[in-house]
């Protein structure tokens, strides 16, 4: 068979796998769509994404089964709609990058999808997100990513690359070019594709807010036609959800609870000022109620309490709170709580004693019963064990580890 003539079979398969996502999986279909399929050079050995266009090398698609053609491609298109390209930072490439593949394999496995040869799917990773898997991975990890992540560099930042990655001195044109996703400009289908350089920031954050937006738009879509799947629909609620720094939300409380302010009220008749003195108002200080309650059931390990303790040690030394203590597994552990005032360093007996179940119901029955209202309630925990079948008139953070859902208050994850 010619090249020729292999392209436009390989172009005839990969537009009758989109076809066939659009009507079995709409919501995955959707977001393939937004990717214009680009065939790639030697550098694609299976495919490849930088967010702006899907590359794929045409022989290694003309091996792949029907189902396993619709995988690479949702493949892809989740490593966009999730914002993968994005959400990296510091870490190291090679671990996030197949952090990132073992986050989104089992998902469409579930969908019922097969995957390649290539491609790794471990089912303990299942539900988890890219950043909870990481730090179960070494930094050189011995397995390898299915598809090339083409929108970072080895160096872990964007914009520009090598002069290779650019296309220059590649001993090859300048390839065609259209609009594709975000408003970028990738090569035209059928020409093979120089590597893309890395993604700016500004390029990162650009196509970040647009993949949001085509997300939610796939997720609605699916939804009216009814074929949104409740692993896809949970998905797409976690990575739409607002993401919020725990540290500032917990100053933000504080912040309001115990402030500094200006008292205009009139002076004591027991002092010395007379009737006709002038009245300058007066600095007075309100003293916040913080209740903590850390969960020690055996699945937070010490260095997480530290750093918790640290941080809440370096809030309250620059706001006037009182924090009520509690550490708590199937019940109080002995002692608890304990107060600690506005100057008062917070930490916790060095002989603590846990490990058991998980049950968040001793705390509030302790604060009813002593008929405590704090100004809040900040519970640092996994989210796994027993809640109070009634929700209490007062705010409630879950500061929560892993992915385990909460029935009120406010969640915050701690990943």
């Amino acid at each position: 068979m010619s090249d020729a003539d292999r392209a436009v079979l390989v172009e005839a398969r990969l537009a009758a796998a989109r076809t066939k996502l659009i009507l079995d999986k709409p919501f995955l279909g959707a977001l393939v769509l937004r990717l214009p399929l680009v065939a790639g050079g030697d550098w694609c050995t299976t495919t490849a994404t930088d967010a702006r266009a899907l590359y794929y090398n045409p022989h290694w698609i003309a091996n792949l089964t029907a189902s396993q053609l619709q995988f690479g491609l949702a493949h892809e298109a989740l490593h966009c709609a999730l914002g993968h390209f994005a959400r990296r930072g510091h870490r190291h490439k090679a671990r996030w990058d197949l952090a990132c593949d073992l986050a989104i394999n089992p998902l469409l496995v579930a969908e019922g999808l097969t995957p390649p040869a290539e491609a790794i799917v471990l089912t303990p990773f299942s539900g988890m997100s890219a950043e909870e898997i990481y730090p179960c991975l070494e930094d050189n990890p011995d397995n390898e990513t299915m598809d090339d992540h083409a929108w970072d560099g080895d160096d872990g930042g964007g914009g520009g690359g090598s002069k290779e990655a650019q296309g220059e001195g590649g001993g090859q044109g300048e390839p065609d070019e259209k609009v594709g996703a975000g408003g970028m400009k990738c090569p035209e289908a059928g020409a093979a594709a120089e590597r893309p350089s890395g993604l700016s920031p500004a390029e990162r954050e650009k196509l970040q807010q647009q993949w949001q937006r085509q997300l939610a738009a796939a997720a609605q879509r699916a939804r009216e036609s009814g074929k949104l799947s409740g692993i896809m629909a949970r998905l797409t609620e976690s990575t739409l959800a607002v993401q919020v720094s725990w540290r500032a939300l917990l100053a933000q409380h504080l912040a309001q609870i115990a402030h500094d302010d200006y008292s205009w009220q009139r002076p004591s008749r027991r002092s010395n000022s007379t009737s006709d003195d002038m009245i300058l108002p007066s600095l007075r200080s309100i003293s916040g109620n913080l209740a903590v309650a850390i969960d020690v059931s055996g699945s937070i390990v010490d260095e997480d309490l530290a750093n918790f303790l640290g941080e809440l040690n370096a809030l309250k030394g620059s706001l006037s709170t009182r924090i009520t203590l509690f550490a708590c597994d199937a019940d109080l552990v002995s002692g608890a709580p304990w107060e600690c005032e506005t100057w008062e360093e917070l930490h916790l007996p060095v002989d603590l004693a846990g490990g058991g179940g998980t049950s968040f119901v001793p705390v509030f029955d302790w604060l009813q019963r002593e008929g405590r209202r704090p100004d809040a309630l900040l519970w640092f925990t996994d989210a796994d064990g027993e809640f109070p079948a009634q929700v209490p008139d007062y705010p409630v953070i879950w500061l929560v580890k892993g992915a385990r859902p909460v029935p009120f208050g406010q969640r915050v994850a701690l990943n």
